[in-house]
């Protein structure tokens, strides 16, 4: 039996600014880098749950052969006595770029960076890849973004925005987490954990979302894959929904899922490991596009590069749109 992966506890500098995370490892060479990014209220152990042995997006990606980093956002962990208030989603984008760009620094990040975000997290990782990631202080180029894969996270609202949480607590919990047989018993117990104060700039933005959506999403290139489990409450995912969270997105792939068996907090439940094996099935995808891809031609007049100078790492160039 192959050895559990080893979780380790790091911190990043985001441009001056310490930014906790989990790390899991590969045993060989770094395929690619999943960046797990919580959502509102909760942690990185968000991805990490301890309530049944293969639920852990962490162990499953670094086993197949990804270093997995599950960072606090902005405004949580090791950031929050830096940043009290939290941030705007504009300004937890540059800083995590600024973290990305520091893991890379002193890590071999593969083929580059896929996010796996839920929630809240989600609408840091469509802002994060809508704003072109600057250049590493020490002079190397920014990691590529292959795509995304985003839980829990819609456009249009299925409550009142009044009723979204707040920064004094998680009212709604049924909406979070849905029928309790979604969940191993000790989920609840070890949640209790990884629950942290909603910063009051986030908690302020929220209602915002339904507004602010467009403008970013016109800007993210890159492949998305949402999926809405089958007891999501927070969000409309019927037709019409998913119809308007689809069409602004600059991307040529877009796909929406459905998990069934689930609630919002689908990495906190059951169907963890179905989700997660999706989710990594889909950065299987965006690799294969890379590898697959046909020579990018030079323009008329200019000299056919050499082959080992061709650039095909264009996957949402190459994909065609899906809508599920």
């Amino acid at each position: 039996m192959a050895e559990t992966p080893k979780i380790q506890r790091i911190t990043l500098d985001a441009a001056g600014v310490p930014m906790s995370a989990l790390l899991a490892e590969p045993a060989d060479a770094t395929r690619a880098v999943v960046v797990a990014i919580h959502g509102g209220g909760m942690s990185a152990g968000y991805f990490d749950s301890r309530s049944r042995p293969g639920l852990s997006l962490l162990e499953l990606g670094a086993r197949l052969g990804y270093c997995v980093l599950a960072v606090d956002r902005p405004g949580y962990g090791a950031s929050a006595p830096h940043l009290p208030e939290g941030q705007t989603l504009a300004q937890q984008a540059v800083t995590l770029h600024a973290a990305l760009g520091d893991f890379a620094d002193s890590r071999d990040t593969g083929a580059g960076f896929f996010l796996v975000a839920h929630s809240n997290g989600g609408k840091l990782a469509l802002a994060a890849a809508a704003r072109p990631a600057p250049a590493s202080p020490t002079g190397r180029p920014p990691g590529h973004l292959m795509g995304l894969d985003i839980s829990g996270l819609g456009s249009t609202l299925a409550v009142d925005a009044s009723q979204l949480p707040g920064p004094d607590g998680h009212g709604h919990w049924r909406r979070h987490w849905g029928p309790l047989r979604f969940y191993p018993p000790d989920a609840f117990r070890l949640g209790r954990a990884l629950v942290s104060p909603v910063p009051r700039l986030e908690a302020r933005e929220g209602p915002l979302w339904p507004r602010l959506y467009p403008g970013i999403a016109a800007l993210v290139g890159v492949p998305v894959r949402f999926t809405f489990a089958e007891q999501e409450q927070w969000w409309r995912f019927d037709e019409e929904a998913v119809a308007a969270l689809t069409a602004p997105l600059a991307a040529t792939k877009v796909t929406v899922d459905h998990q069934p068996d689930a609630g919002h907090n689908i990495s906190l439940g059951w169907a963890a490991r179905t989700y997660h094996l999706r989710a990594l099935g889909f950065l299987e995808e965006c690799l294969l596009a890379r590898d697959a891809a046909p020579p990018r031609r030079p323009p008329a007049g200019l000299p056919r590069p050499a082959a080992e100078d061709t650039d095909v790492c264009r996957p949402a160039a190459q994909q065609a749109r899906v809508h599920a």
